[in-house]
């Protein structure tokens, strides 16, 4: 008599895509397969390696959040995971109330793998009042479903303890566990000189509002290997396209923008694929500025980095887990990469990476769920299923000299344009068939109603001008 095989758990991760989805450029930035910010696939591709073992599958939800899909994922899941990252603020608030119907339908356990709320570098939760009903039914619905709740730091911790909850468990981001208990790093010099290769990397508001952009200004005209990441969806369709619809797109002080002279000079990218973001990063000396996962990117690939903490949701995962790092508000419009690199002590990060790993581990077990490095291969099958994906290159600068980009813009945008016409001829047979008559599609303007423009005319407007001044003979 032999023993049958135990089945499988099926894990639902919240996230925007599977590691292993391969996509272009174009389809990535058309799904949005990041969910507006790159850096949301650091910790749900780490969440998805941790938690692949013999005994478990995991699947991606897309990042949708759907209440009535809760019949069909209590039927075909075992547990539901939710890694998320600064969920707790104003802005985030409808997309929670989404979640919170949805796991209120819910009948198999819920884990939130870390959560943060952002407030201000003085840990004030006044602007968090407003929406506490929200967070509170959120959690609630959460802890009925789990035996705790993972956050961030400790500024989450308090937060949620002054609200009465008590199950709470400081548990950082999953990001920063991707490849285990062990954590290795040292600087590769004593000290950066103009030849060292240094990322930067900043959000719309630390340019627009704390002086990062004096400080990228500097840096660029002192270091003429530095180059930029950008992280939102609004960055890589200004890389890709040239153009956004998002007015914030608009900042010419962000490297980002078609006028500034890092993109003028090539030296920005976006990545869709954390595996192609952290390999690439292998190669620099040393990565700052205000985007936390822009930096754990570049710690995981072994580079020394400092955040420059704008708020709450930064400054607790970087006091946590021992991230050198100081306050925007504190830091010289004249700060000198150099200063924050010779400044930068690594021990604490590294010195407590075990202890940090075995509590959020054991925050799992609690929890129900295994991980592959006490339960499985260490990750290896992941890493080696990674190792064979031809995944896409970095998102790069639109520029004058990149022809070659410019086959499969035009390709994706042509296929595009088809698969509207497809759809279009599609619904307008059926409207004939209902008696409407030939329909020609029409849209609402602030003059009255108009004729819907073709798919074509569309298209156009949206890079007629960027290809016309690619194409422009020089003067």
């Amino acid at each position: 008599m032999t023993d049958e095989p135990t089945p499988q758990r099926r894990i639902l991760l919240r996230s925007g895509k599977s590691p292993f989805d391969v996509a272009s450029l174009e389809q990535s930035l058309d799904r949005d397969v990041f969910a507006t910010n790159a850096g949301n696939l650091i910790f749900s591709d780490a969440a998805h390696k941790i938690l692949t073992t013999p005994r478990a599958a995991v699947f991606s939800n897309g990042i949708r959040t759907d209440p009535s899909a809760a019949a069909r994922i209590n039927e075909e899941f075992d547990v539901f995971v939710v890694p998320l990252a600064n969920a707790f603020r104003p802005t985030f608030e409808r997309p929670l109330r989404r979640m919170t119907q949805l796991i209120k339908k819910l009948r198999i356990p819920v884990v939130v793998l870390g959560v943060g709320a952002q407030a201000d570098l003085q840990y004030n939760a006044s602007r968090l009042k407003p929406m506490e009903a929200t967070v509170r039914e959120f959690v609630t619905q959460v802890l009925n479903r789990s035996a705790s709740i993972g956050v961030r730091g400790e500024f989450t911790e308090q937060y949620l303890k002054s609200m009465g909850f008590r199950d709470v468990e400081v548990i950082g981001c999953p990001s920063m566990f991707m490849n285990g208990e062990t954590f290795s790093l040292e600087k590769k010099a004593e000290s950066l000189t103009a030849e060292s290769r240094i990322s930067v990397n900043g959000s719309h508001s630390a340019v627009r509002s704390h002086g990062l952009d004096a400080i990228i200004r500097q840096a660029h005209e002192r270091y003429p290997h530095l180059r930029f990441v950008g992280q939102n969806l609004l960055e890589a369709q200004l890389l890709h396209w040239r153009e956004t619809s998002n007015p914030i797109g608009a900042q010419t002080s962000m490297p980002t923008h078609p006028s500034h002279p890092m993109y003028r000079e090539g030296k920005v990218r976006l990545y869709v694929d954390p595996a192609t973001w952290i390999e690439e990063l292998r190669a620099f000396d040393f990565s700052f500025g205000s985007r936390i996962h822009g930096n754990i990117a570049a710690l995981l690939a072994g580079v020394p980095s400092t955040v420059l903490c704008s708020d709450s949701r930064t400054l607790e995962l970087c006091r946590y887990f021992g991230i050198p790092h100081r306050k925007i508000s504190e830091t010289p419009a004249n700060t000198d990469p150099a200063e924050l690199y010779e400044a930068a002590d690594f021990g604490e990060l590294v010195n407590g990476h075990k202890e940090r790993f075995l509590r959020f581990t054991g925050f799992m077990e609690r929890n129900g769920l295994e991980n592959t490095f006490h339960h499985g291969d260490s990750g290896k099958a992941f890493d080696a299923q990674m190792s064979k994906l031809a995944l896409p290159p970095a998102v790069r600068p639109w520029t004058e000299s990149d022809p070659d980009s410019l086959s499969s813009r035009f390709s994706w945008m042509q296929s595009r344009m088809d698969e509207l016409a497809a759809q279009n001829a599609v619904l307008r047979g059926q409207l004939e068939k209902k008696g409407a008559g030939p329909v020609r599609l029409r849209v609402q303007t602030s003059e009255g109603t108009a004729a819907r423009p073709s798919a074509y005319r569309r298209a156009r407007r949206v890079v007629g001008g960027p290809v016309r001044k690619l194409l422009r003979p020089e003067q």
